[in-house]
């Protein structure tokens, strides 16, 4: 509703702009504009109208890059608004709201922009690494469930997996309160097991955007409204430890072909459940992996995450819903997050892959 809005103010804007070249031109009476307007002043009054236009398409077609046109083109406007004052002071108003909606974009644009350069800094070093399939030889060393999970993946006799980009769309929510919808955006790097996640979320009609970056065994949670005004950060000890885990949690679901990597130390319990122990850097930490008997993961459990609004670890669990075959890979498509609390399980996060690809070499 706001996006449409301020459309609508930015295409007014723009055609009462075209008021100050038929002035200028003599093309109709306009008894508004009592001050003369030179043809020059015309032309630019006209070119300003165009350029509003353009703004405001794309900012309809969510361009981020829209605040480009919209800010120097205010700042024309208001400058050919003051040397007809008497007549268009009033303009000022519509300038101001689209300087502060581009403004906040241009904020939101620079949050995002962080993300971005980390990946490219990290695809760069990771397009460096040498590139093996994996065999069954890889595979040895894994307990069964295991092994017949990668089988069902598809991942052997593939080329390892160094690096993912994963997109999800779905649904979060604090306890106690409603769900809202987001959209996310992830890279994960697995030489140095690296996760960079980027989260667009809706909430009140508003887009409120979030980092979370795990690099060298530190995390760094990261939520701010237009990019600009922090609504929680975090950073520390706990968050480093609930983000191995969840660093850990994409290995298993996300890019199964990981799963080879000899940080992690296997033990297993029987035919269908192993118990993992994964170390990073000075960081160790535990799940408990389920499968069924076709060889898909179930579910993932860990005890050592910690939930951000208690401040205190619980049993974190992402039950799998269902699976899909992309691009010759078969992985999870349905996906939840959950805490179980004292007084019972609180399904927080509900996951829908849209997009997967593995050994990513450049940004999308």
């Amino acid at each position: 509703m706001l996006r449409i809005v301020l459309f609508i103010i930015i295409l007014l804007h723009a055609l009462i702009h075209f008021m100050g070249f038929t002035k200028a031109f003599g093309y109709g009476n306009m008894q508004q504009l009592k001050l003369p307007i030179s043809k020059t002043t015309g032309l630019l009054w006209l070119a300003i109208a165009f350029l509003f236009i353009i703004a405001a398409v794309l900012f309809l077609q969510h361009k981020q890059g829209w605040w480009m046109v919209a800010i120097p083109t205010a700042i024309l406007s208001q400058i050919i608004i003051t040397m007809s004052w008497q007549d268009a002071k009033a303009g000022t108003i519509a300038n101001i709201i689209i300087l502060i909606a581009a403004f906040l974009s241009f904020t939101s644009y620079r949050f995002e922009n962080t993300f971005k350069k980390d990946v490219k800094k990290n695809l760069e070093q990771n397009n460096a690494l040498t590139k093996e399939l994996l065999t069954t030889q890889d595979l040895t060393h894994l307990p069964l469930p295991v092994q017949k999970y990668l089988h069902y993946t598809g991942v052997v006799n593939k080329p390892k997996v160094k690096s993912v980009r994963v997109v999800f769309e779905g649904q979060m929510r604090d306890k106690g309160k409603d769900y809202f919808p987001f959209l996310s955006e992830q890279y994960n790097f697995f030489n140095e097991p690296t996760r960079l996640f980027f989260m667009k979320a809706k909430m009140f009609g508003v887009t409120v955007p979030g980092y979370h970056h795990y690099i060298k065994a530190n995390a760094v949670m990261d939520i701010r409204l237009f990019g600009l005004f922090p609504v929680v950060q975090k950073s520390g000890a706990v968050m480093n430890k609930t983000e191995t885990v969840t660093l850990f949690n994409d290995m298993c679901l996300l890019a199964p072909a990981t799963l080879i990597d000899k940080r992690i130390q296997w033990l297993p319990i029987n035919d269908t459940s192993v118990t993992a122990i994964f170390t990073n850097h000075d960081i160790t930490i535990t799940a408990n992996l389920f499968f069924n008997q076709q060889g898909q993961l179930v579910n993932f459990i860990s005890n050592d995450r910690v939930s951000v609004n208690e401040m205190k670890a619980f049993p974190f669990s992402t039950p799998v819903a269902s699976y899909k075959n992309v691009n010759g890979y078969t992985i999870m498509s349905v996906a939840e997050a959950v805490w179980h609390y004292e007084n019972g399980a609180f399904t927080y996060g509900k996951f829908n892959l849209l997009e997967v690809e593995y050994n990513v070499q450049s940004f999308k």
